[in-house]
């Protein structure tokens, strides 16, 4: 059977398997091994072992659950509810400031916890109905807290550009640095969306006058909320500074958190700890499954020439990189609609990397572009985890509402998507002037 034939037969077959409610790391497995077995013997199915070991068999695979255990120590205390209302109390002069305040405190703490339906859970709790009582929308409510919580899998530290460093064998620091522009890019355009959506309902005289804070009130509330911010710059510099590795920064900062989250927020109590430790457990576990299945998955499709196939069609193709690169960009916003980043990321960022660096599209650049991608199938159905998320904190709030006050923001994010294609710089500048041209 040509290769390229068998590429949809597995295409085909992944989208029946995930569909059927298996989890995505089992689905990854079941097609590797039947196409494995039917096409190439049952004696390849004995690397199958050695190869989901060999993936896992990582020293930079430790950052992923000491990042999360460091999300997870901040999502556990009151940080996120704090910060909202740190940035509540000085923006409140803003028109739509209650709004902008909630989309700073979702770009802040997504940066701490780099987990999108964390900072979603954490700002939305008290974010929305908030929002709801000082006369917003319901859909301008949820639809501004969905959007501000995909904010974590672009600034850093980010787990998904963790896992985008290790599938294409790229410097995880470099990614950090290529997300972080873009990501103050993101936030500022979804500030300005906010601002003008405010203006154009009207609503800002009643924004400007429900809540006024006097300048101690202001400025009481910043020892809770520094701290974290501290650490994190902490983090940053140290990994950016050459002082540490990936691994042993994200090991230290989750230390840091931890002590954090027990002076600040007294969490003195056993049980609260062991939530932490318990449900950042569970998150890497899931992680690193779908992290070996895809290694599996990989070695399936190189095995068939599935993978050369493809490379091979693409690049014989004429057409302008472009109009390629819009013809990628389609794919990876379909492939987000249905399954979550990092399977997304795994899968098909090994068979991208090699053709848009052929077309002349730097990697780091790519990376950014697949995250907001990402990002955007993470507020829209039929998975959506942010969605979710907000429908579960606010169920009065239907998805569709939901739904709808999220769709001018991915309108900013395709807009930042432009923006980065014509000044690729803005993800490009920061990696080169901190760590120089990537050879």
């Amino acid at each position: 059977m040509e290769p390229l034939t068998l590429g949809l037969l597995v295409a085909i077959a992944t989208v029946v398997v995930l569909f059927s409610g298996v989890s995505v790391a089992v689905g990854l497995l079941i097609v590797a091994t039947l196409f494995l077995w039917i096409f190439d013997g049952a004696r390849s199915l004995e690397a199958l072992p050695e190869l989901f070991y060999a993936e896992l068999n990582s020293f930079a695979l430790l950052s992923i659950p000491m990042f999360i255990i460091m999300g997870a120590a901040i999502a556990s205390t009151r940080a996120g509810p704090d910060l909202y209302e740190a940035l509540e109390r000085w923006l409140t002069k803003v028109p739509g400031g209650l709004v902008v305040s909630n989309l700073g405190a979702c770009a802040l703490f997504a940066a701490m916890s780099g987990s999108s339906p964390a900072t979603c859970a954490a700002i939305g709790k008290m974010g929305i109905p908030e929002m709801r009582r000082r006369g917003y929308p319901p859909e301008v409510a949820a639809g501004s807290i969905a959007a501000g919580g995909t904010l974590g899998i672009l600034i850093p530290p980010s787990v998904t550009m963790i896992v985008y460093g290790i599938a294409t064998e790229t410097s995880i620091g470099r990614l950090f640095l290529a997300g972080v522009m873009p990501g103050v890019l993101l936030t500022l355009l979804f500030i300005a969306w906010a601002i003008f959506d405010t203006w154009r309902r009207g609503a800002a005289s009643a924004a400007l006058s429900s809540a006024k804070y006097t300048w101690r009130q202001r400025f009481e509330i910043l020892p809770r909320v520094l701290p974290f911010l501290a650490i994190i710059a902490g983090v940053l510099y140290a990994l950016y500074g050459g002082v540490a590795t990936p691994s042993e920064t994200a090991a230290v900062g989750a230390l840091l958190c931890i002590f954090a989250a027990i002076v600040i927020y007294r969490m003195f109590n056993a049980h609260d700890l062991w939530i932490v430790l318990r449900d950042s457990t569970r998150e890497s576990v899931m992680i690193l499954f779908i992290i070996g299945a895809a290694g599996v998955f990989s070695f399936m499709l190189s095995s068939l020439f599935v993978t050369q196939s493809v490379a091979q069609w693409i690049a014989a193709l004429d057409v302008n990189r472009w109009v390629l690169m819009a013809v990628i960009n389609l794919f990876l916003l379909v492939a987000g609609f249905f399954l979550p980043p990092v399977a997304v990321i795994l899968m098909s960022a090994p068979i991208l990397l090699p053709i848009i660096t052929s077309a002349g599209f730097d990697p780091y650049w790519f990376a950014v572009i697949v995250t907001i991608n990402m990002e955007i199938g993470l507020i829209t159905p039929p998975v959506g985890l942010n969605l979710y998320v907000i429908n579960g904190i606010a169920p009065d709030i239907s998805l569709r509402q939901v739904l709808v006050g999220s769709m001018p923001f991915v309108g900013c994010m395709i807009l930042a998507i432009v923006l980065l294609s014509i000044f690729p710089g803005i993800a490009t500048w920061l990696p080169e002037a901190v760590m120089g041209v990537a050879l």
